[in-house]
């Protein structure tokens, strides 16, 4: 299956959507928070990120979900900073330390020869974009460049969730599969524990316009994505992540066939340690009841981490080499 941005390459649409992204960046409203600051002339709001993409880490992540993994693995491009302030972040090295991060700018020709490293240096299956919400223009851009230079497998658009529609729509035919986050039924949740008062209905709104982009998923004779949504959502202790009312509200408003990622890796990361609510890993019960509530609400695709998971998928951005330490090749 030839991924449709090389159509859109190939009519003009593709160049013409990176001028329409960036012409908003003199404006931001790339992201629900609608900053509003011209990153053009390199102003910065919320997300600390101007008009260069930074790229913090360039490798290939066999930790992913088999489908995106596959045998090969995923060509991972961590953006830094972020639209969020989750006090738990397994990321926060570059999610939330501003100062350094800018350090790690590039251009477009640059990102677009490190994707086609990742394809044809190191083989990966896919280009799989994280946390690149407040980069969309950006990542566009670095397509519109990859693509004459031979680009041709799947792009995955790996988020929080936090995104804005009109955004996403940019994205339509460009992007083979989403994988978001759904990581709260409560906004009161969302603001305490990441700095987001409308996460809730954002989420739902860009889960909804992913569906309705690439519907369910469709795997090749390995097992590897070719396009559709997997929607992952991360236990947390203390029901903090509203398991129920998310995984109920994903059956019965996107669909019942929707593919699920249910991860048990949460570990107190960052900020969290200090925290009463958040300060450990879920216990047996807490996952039990995941399990229950996905047999209870219908959903049956997907995958189900195992309990004992929490510390094994913890990166580390400041150490030499790959970031995740059961993966062998990176490139800083």
């Amino acid at each position: 299956m030839e991924p449709a941005y090389i159509d859109l390459y190939r009519s003009g649409e593709l160049k013409q959507r990176v001028q329409k992204l960036e012409a908003r960046l003199a404006s931001c409203d790339l992201c629900p928070r609608e900053c509003h600051v011209n990153r053009l002339e390199n102003e910065s709001g919320f997300c600390h990120s101007a008009y260069l993409p930074i790229v913090s880490a360039v490798c290939v992540h066999h930790g992913e979900e088999p489908a995106i993994s596959g045998s090969r693995g995923s060509g991972t491009i961590f953006f830094g900073n972020c639209t969020m302030r989750c006090m738990y972040c397994q990321n926060y090295q570059i999610s939330q330390d501003w100062e350094r991060q800018q350090l790690k700018e590039i251009d477009f020709p640059q990102l677009a020869e490190r994707m086609i490293y990742l394809q044809d240096e190191l083989g990966c299956h896919n280009i799989n974009f994280v946390s690149p919400s407040h980069f969309i223009p950006q990542l566009v851009r670095a397509v519109l460049e990859a693509v004459p230079r031979g680009l041709r497998v799947p792009l995955v658009y790996n988020s929080s969730g936090y995104d804005s529609v009109t955004s996403l729509n940019e994205l339509d035919g460009l992007i083979s599969v989403y994988l978001p986050d759904l990581r709260y039924a409560s906004n009161a949740w969302a603001s305490k524990f990441s700095h987001v008062k409308d996460y809730v209905p954002h989420a739902h709104a860009a889960i909804k316009e992913m569906y309705r982009q690439v519907g369910d998923l469709i795997v090749d004779e390995y097992g590897v994505a070719e396009k559709g949504l997997i929607v992952r959502h991360l236990i947390l202790p203390n029901n903090i992540a509203g398991s129920e009312e998310s995984l109920r509200w994903l059956a019965e408003e996107v669909s019942p066939t929707v593919t699920v990622s249910i991860m048990s890796q949460y570990y107190p990361s960052h900020k969290a340690r200090r925290s009463r609510m958040l300060g450990r890993t879920i216990t047996e019960e807490e996952y039990e009841e995941v399990l229950r509530i996905l047999d209870d609400v219908g959903l049956e695709n997907g995958w189900v981490q195992e309990m004992g998971a929490a510390g094994n998928y913890l990166p580390d951005f400041e150490k030499e080499g790959h970031p995740f330490s059961m993966d062998a090749d990176a490139r800083a």
